[in-house]
C-alpha cells in the first residue's frame, strides 16, 4: 500500500535505518542544543520536528535531519545577540530568537518554490568527492578522544592552563557590560571592582573549561591534544569503542539481514551495563512533552528582529546549501536522484515546526544520513522512524537510553568515517587531470580544517572558473543529446531498416561534464527493449570530465547487466584517455568494439547483429 509516496516493501530497512540513525542523533542533538545557547531540550527538540517532517514533504528518501554543526554554530550568533540586546535576559529574548528561526525555516519554503534548489546539481564530482571525504576525516580525528576516554574539559592539569585567559575574558565581558549599561570605567572604578570582586574560582574554572573544550575542538584541536590524550588513555572505554568496531566490521560477515551498527550497539551496551562496568554513559536525557512556545506571535515584536531578517535569509541559505550537500552525498551513496525544490520545502517546513515548539534549526545532516543509509534505509519512512524514537526517548526511555557508552557511539562514527569517504576519487588521483586533482585537495583539506561550506563554495568558484576556460578553449557547443529516430546524421540514412529494432545509436554533441550528467544518464532509459547493440557516436565530444566519466561508466555496467553490446564510434583524444585511466576501455568496452568512423560500425554491424523481429 502507498501513501504520500511511502513504499512499505523496504519497511524493514527502514526501520533498523531510521532507528541506528536516531541513536546516533540523539546525543548530537543534546549537544548541538547546548551549543546554541539554548539548552539540550532545544537541540532535541529540533532533531524531533526537522527529521520527521523534512523527511515526510521532503525530496531526499534517505536523509536524516537534525541539528547540524554549520547551523548551531550561526544560530549561536544569533542567539548571543539577541539575548544582549535583552539585558541578558533568556525569557524576554526567546520569543524574538525562536521568531528569527521560524522567519528562516519560511524562507527555505519560499526557496523551494520558487525553484531555486536545482542548481544544485551544477557541484562538479571533485566537489562532492573532497566533501564527503573531509566527512570522513572530521569524523575520524574527532571520535578518537571519546574513543579512548579523554575529555579535555575533564583534565585539570591541561584545563589550568586556560585560567589567566579565563580571567582576561570574565574581565573583559565585565567591562562590556558596563559599557552597555553606560558606566564608565575612569569614572566609576568601585563598581567595575566589585564586579570583580564578585568573580568566583568557579566562575574562573568554568570558563577555563570552555576555552579548553575550545581549544581541543575540531580536526587542528583533536590533533593538537592527541599526545596528550594517548598519555592519559582510558582502556575500559578503549575496548567498549574497539568492540564496536570489531562487532559492526564482523557481524556484516555473517548476515547483512540486520544492520551492524544496531547488533553492535545493543551487545556492547546491553554487555556494559550487565557487567556493572565503570563506563561514561552519554549525557542524561531530557524528559517532558514539548509545548508550543505561543509567545513568538502574541509577543511579536517587529523592532526585535528587524535587525535579524537578513540574517534570517543567511540562515535558510545555509540550511539549504548544507541540506542539498548532503542529498548529493545520499545520491552517490544510492545511486538515486533527490527532488532539490521539494527537498527544500521539506527542511523549511520542519525548522518552521522546530521553531513554534523551542527547537534549534538544523539541515540534512550528512553523518545521520549516511548511518541510515549504511543500516539499510531506502525511504522517507526512516527519516520519520528516527524523529518517532527521539520522540519516545523523550517521552518514555530517558532514564534506559542515559545508560549507553559513549564510547560505543564513538566506535559506530568511527566506522561511518571510515565508510563515507570516497576511495573511488581518492584512486583516481594520480590519473584524473590536475586541474580537478587540485580542487578535490583544496575541497578536502579546507573542509577537514576550517568551514565545510565556505570549502565546498571555494570548490565550486574554482571548478567554474576552470571548467569555463576549458571549454571555451575547447568548443562552444553546448551539450545535445538525441536518438536516431530524433535525428538521423548523414551517414545513418541508409542504416538497414531491418536491423533498426535491434540497433540503438545514441548521438552526443558536446562536452560531458558535471552539469550534463544528467542528460546522459537517460541513455539507458530511452533504449527500447528489442535493442541488443547500443551505438554511441562520440565525435562531437571534445571532453569529458570526472563526473561525466564516471556516468558514462554506471551506464556502461547497466548496459553490460543487460546484454546489450556498446559500440563507440570516432571517440576523441581526450575522452579516450579518461576512459582508459578507469578501465571502461577495454574492460566493458573492448578494442574490436571502437570504430573510427561510423561506416566500420556499420561493416560490423551487419556481420554480427542478427534480425530477431522480421515482418511476417
Amino acid at each position: 500500500m502507498k501513501k504520500f509516496g511511502f513504499d512499505f516493501s523496504h519497511f524493514r530497512g527502514d526501520f533498523f535505518g531510521g532507528i541506528t540513525a536516531g541513536v546516533v542523533a540523539l546525543p548530537l542533538a543534546l549537544a548541538f542544543g547546548v551549543g546554541s545557547g539554548l539548552g539540550p531540550s532545544a537541540g532535541l527538540y529540533g532533531a524531533i520536528f526537522i527529521s520527521f517532517f523534512a523527511a515526510l514533504f521532503g525530496g531526499t528518501n534517505t536523509q536524516i535531519s537534525g541539528p547540524t554543526a554549520p547551523m548551531t554554530a550561526f544560530s549561536m550568533t544569533i542567539v548571543a545577540g539577541i539575548i544582549a540586546l535583552s539585558d541578558g535576559d533568556m525569557s524576554k529574548a526567546l520569543p524574538a530568537i525562536l521568531m528569527v528561526f521560524l522567519l528562516s525555516g519560511l524562507m527555505q519554503i519560499g526557496l523551494g518554490l520558487l525553484g531555486l534548489g536545482k542548481y544544485i546539481k551544477y557541484i562538479p564530482y571533485p566537489v562532492v568527492s573532497g566533501f564527503m571525504t573531509a566527512i570522513g576525516v572530521i569524523i575520524l580525528v574527532t571520535q578518537i578522544l571519546p574513543a579512548i576516554g579523554y575529555y579535555p574539559k575533564e583534565d585539570m592539569e591541561y584545563v589550568n592552563k586556560f585560567k589567566p585567559h579565563a580571567e582576561e575574558v570574565i574581565l573583559d565581558n565585565i567591562l562590556k557590560e558596563e559599557a552597555g549599561e553606560g558606566i564608565l570605567v575612569l569614572e566609576d572604578f568601585e563598581e567595575t571592582i566589585k564586579r570583580a570582586g564578585d568573580i568566583t574560582q568557579a566562575d574562573i574554572l568554568k570558563e577555563s573549561q570552555t576555552l579548553a573544550g575550545k581549544e581541543a575542538s575540531g580536526v587542528l584541536g583533536s590533533l593538537r591534544v592527541m599526545p596528550r590524550a594517548l598519555q592519559h588513555i582510558n582502556w575500559l572505554e578503549l575496548m567498549l569503542a574497539l568492540a564496536t568496531i570489531f562487532i559492526i566490521y564482523g557481524f556484516k560477515r555473517i548476515t547483512t539481514a540486520i544492520p551492524s551498527t544496531l547488533v553492535a550497539l545493543l551487545v556492547v551496551s546491553g554487555a556494559a551495563f550487565a557487567f556493572g562496568l565503570n563506563y561514561r554513559p552519554i549525557e542524561e536525557i531530557p524528559s517532558g512533552l514539548p509545548v508550543p512556545n505561543f509567545e513568538i506571535f502574541t509577543g511579536f515584536s517587529f523592532a526585535a528582529v528587524a535587525p535579524y531578517i537578513v540574517t534570517a535569509f543567511i540562515l535558510s541559505l545555509l540550511g539549504a546549501i548544507d541540506s542539498l550537500l548532503t542529498s548529493v552525498v545520499a545520491d552517490n551513496m544510492t545511486k538515486t536522484k533527490h527532488k532539490p525544490n521539494k527537498e527544500l520545502i521539506g527542511q523549511g517546513i520542519g525548522n518552521s515546526i522546530a521553531a513554534i515548539f523551542g527547537g534549534i534549526p538544523g539541515a540534512g545532516a550528512t553523518i545521520r544520513t549516511v548511518v541510515n543509509i549504511q543500516s539499510g534505509g531506502k525511504t522517507r519512512l526512516s527519516g520519520m522512524i528516527a524523529g518517532l524514537l527521539l520522540f519516545i526517548v523523550l517521552l518514555l526511555l530517558g532514564p534506559v537510553a542515559s545508560k549507553i557508552p559513549a564510547a560505543v557511539l564513538a566506535g559506530i562514527l568511527i566506522t561511518v568515517g571510515i565508510g563515507v569517504m570516497d576511495y573511488k576519487g581518492l584512486k583516481a588521483i594520480p590519473h584524473m587531470p590536475r586541474a580537478e586533482v587540485a580542487i578535490l585537495l583544496i575541497v578536502l583539506v579546507l573542509s577537514s580544517i576550517w568551514n565545510l561550506v565556505y570549502a565546498v563554495g571555494i570548490g565550486l568558484v574554482i571548478a567554474s572558473l576552470m571548467f569555463m576556460k576549458k571549454i571555451g578553449d575547447l568548443t562552444a557547443e553546448g551539450s545535445d543529446v538525441k536518438s536516431l529516430k530524433e535525428e538521423a546524421w548523414p551517414d545513418e540514412i541508409n542504416f538497414p531498416e531491418n536491423l533498426k529494432e535491434e540497433v540503438f545509436i545514441k548521438h552526443i554533441k558536446g562536452p560531458l561534464f558535471f552539469g550534463s550528467t544528467s542528460d546522459l544518464q537517460q541513455l539507458a532509459q530511452q533504449i527500447p527493449n528489442t535493442a541488443s547493440t547500443a551505438i554511441i557516436r562520440m565525435d562531437r565530444v571534445p571532453y569529458m570530465d570526472q563526473s561525466g566519466l564516471y556516468t558514462m561508466e554506471d551506464i556502461m555496467v547497466d548496459l553490460a547487466k543487460n546484454d546489450i553490446k556498446v559500440l563507440l564510434v570516432d571517440i576523441m583524444e581526450q575522452p579516450r584517455y579518461m576512459m582508459e585511466r578507469i578501465d571502461i576501455i577495454p574492460n566493458l568496452i573492448p578494442e574490436e568494439q571502437i570504430f573510427e568512423s561510423f561506416k566500420d560500425c556499420l561493416v560490423w554491424v551487419k556481420a554480427n547483429v542478427k534480425d530477431e523481429y522480421q515482418s511476417v
